[in-house]
């Protein structure tokens, strides 16, 4: 029996009126054969279990280029760790295989349905006979992000995957389509759930609507035998130092590109620096805007010596990108960039495409030997501390501060004999801090970035670290938990009320796990065990 699957229209969007525009031919991998067509010029459909009234003539997206292009880059990104095309182009989807192509119509003719936001029969991929699945643009208010969650959701069904649902405690159902967690840049939804409310949204492995232990494993079904086509090959990237692939730096620059395909992946690249050097180097997931907008991958870099000794790890908390920012040496560096997992999104799906790019200032003797910014939290205040080893003299001296740690602004002109600072912030989110350093040859160098929380808060505290059916947890403040295994997978989530919150963990296998605390204020995190 075929299964019929529907994205319903969860959301209201001011409509918006769109000229049909050319639709441009792109392909995302065209040395795969396996296809996912998206047909944005209408189509003619007969012959198909949609069929039961006759045939359907279907009515164009209605979209602009730009729309047109930001979701296919969405859609793109989503099926970026696997062996198969997007493309907007019907030629290749004639050409791909009979039993592993499948074609996508986004179209503003939705009455012969209803409301929803598409729908599809589930494992039509691998059918052979041409049955489509459909997204209503129309319904969908013409929002290229909504438009792009609901077109992978339905290529999805077509491959194998029903919803990834929500549960609470007691395992009963609390929505069919699971709408994620969080807020900001590392907001988290499924794509089988309902994402059009959350930046971050990838592949999940979690309960399916039958039951809260019937998990369903998204990566494992996409690139199963019956679809056959499993994952991308990409030029393979160095996974030792010993092999680690080298940068090369052309007029103080550096840039390439790579892919995070499973979640046990680790790119290793190879830097060289020829004298002593400011470094700035940005590790930034694929996005369609600004913020990290569609990104898939949240990014770490960590940054090793020529002995392959770690330096430090890049991983801001709030963003799906990394950026070192110090001085270095002369000699060999390393970078090793993977795909981790954040206060809402385990590292399960973290995957990706991402670009490093960097500048490593004039190579030049540096009068500085060492700049380094800590910081900690006492009392709502910060006090940041500071240590500076140069041959010239400093001139100034700026703290500077941000929310999103990308644009700062000062917050304090210590003069240049002052080595600490110390003050209450406003009320709001994390802070981050830099130094900024001005020396008596007119250079500036910037220290590392740091990020304190804006006010001081308990965090919550378990009364155990061994727990049987139940844990209890003392919180000061209202605050999101959720529950990892030690490979990152999601097994449970809730709210913490302020005082003692008692949490069952009776369907826990045996062994470590971690448990993650965040609001508006900060993340924590603990381990414990279940016996």
């Amino acid at each position: 029996m075929k299964n019929l699957y529907q994205f319903l229209v969860l959301l209201l969007l001011g409509a918006s009126f769109n000229s049909v525009a050319q639709v441009p031919l792109y392909e995302s991998y065209p040395s795969a054969k396996a296809t996912i067509f998206l047909d944005f010029d209408g189509h003619y459909v007969t012959g198909t279990g949609w069929n039961v009234s006759g045939p359907l003539t279907l009515a164009p997206a209605n979209l602009k280029t730009a729309q047109i292009t930001e979701i296919f880059n969405r859609v793109a990104e989503d099926y970026r760790p696997f062996n198969i095309n997007i493309t907007t182009d019907s030629t290749k989807y004639w050409a791909a295989p009979a039993n592993q192509r499948i074609r996508i119509v986004l179209t503003t003719t939705s009455d012969w349905y209803g409301n929803a936001g598409g729908v599809s029969f589930m494992g039509a991929f691998t059918w052979g006979d041409n049955t489509p699945s459909f997204v209503f643009t129309a319904l969908l208010k013409y929002s290229a992000k909504n438009i792009a969650e609901a077109a992978s959701h339905e290529a999805g069904h077509t491959l194998g995957l029903r919803h990834q649902s929500s549960y609470d405690n007691s395992c009963t159902k609390t929505a069919e389509y699971n709408a994620g967690i969080g807020s900001g840049e590392i907001s988290w939804a499924p794509i089988m759930g309902v994402g059009y409310y959350k930046n971050l949204t990838t592949w999940h492995n979690g309960p399916n609507p039958y039951g809260c232990t019937n998990e369903q494993d998204d990566l494992g079904i996409i690139t199963n035998a019956t679809n056959g086509f499993g994952y991308r090959t990409v030029a393979k990237t160095a996974t030792s130092f010993s092999s680690a692939a080298s940068i090369p730096i052309t007029n103080n620059q550096l840039q390439t590109n790579g892919v995070i395909v499973t979640s046990a992946d680790n790119n290793y690249y190879k830097i060289t620096l020829p004298t002593d050097a400011p470094v700035k180097i940005s590790v930034s997931p694929y996005s369609v805007a600004p913020g990290d907008n569609g990104s898939n991958l949240d990014a770490q870099v960590k940054l090793y010596n020529s002995k392959q000794k770690l330096i430090n790890t890049y991983n801001p908390p709030e963003m799906l990108s990394a950026t070192i920012d110090t001085t270095l040496s002369a000699g060999n560096y390393y970078l090793v960039v993977n795909g981790v997992s954040n206060a809402f999104a385990s590292s399960y799906a973290s995957l990706g495409a991402y670009s490093i790019q960097g500048t490593t200032g004039s190579f030049i003797i540096l009068p500085l030997h060492k700049l380094e910014l800590k910081g900690s939290m006492a009392e709502g205040k910060h006090k940041l501390d500071w240590v500076i080893e140069a041959d010239e003299a400093v001139t100034k001296q700026t703290l500077e501060a941000s929310t999103n740690g990308r644009s700062f602004q000062p917050v304090a002109l210590p003069n240049g004999e002052v080595r600490t600072y110390s003050y209450t912030p406003a009320a709001g989110a994390s802070l981050y801090y830099r130094l900024n350093v001005a020396f008596d040859n007119e250079r500036q160098y910037y220290s590392n970035v740091i990020s304190l929380p804006a006010t001081t808060q308990a965090r919550p505290s378990l009364t155990g670290n061994v727990v049987r059916s139940s844990m209890v947890v003392n919180s000061a403040a209202l605050f999101d938990y959720h529950i990892t295994d030690y490979s990152g997978r999601i097994i449970a989530k809730g709210k913490l009320t302020q005082g003692y919150n008692n949490i069952s963990t009776s369907g826990l296998m045996n062994g470590m796990y971690l448990i993650y605390f965040s609001n508006e204020i900060g993340q924590f995190t603990e381990k414990f065990m279940k016996q």
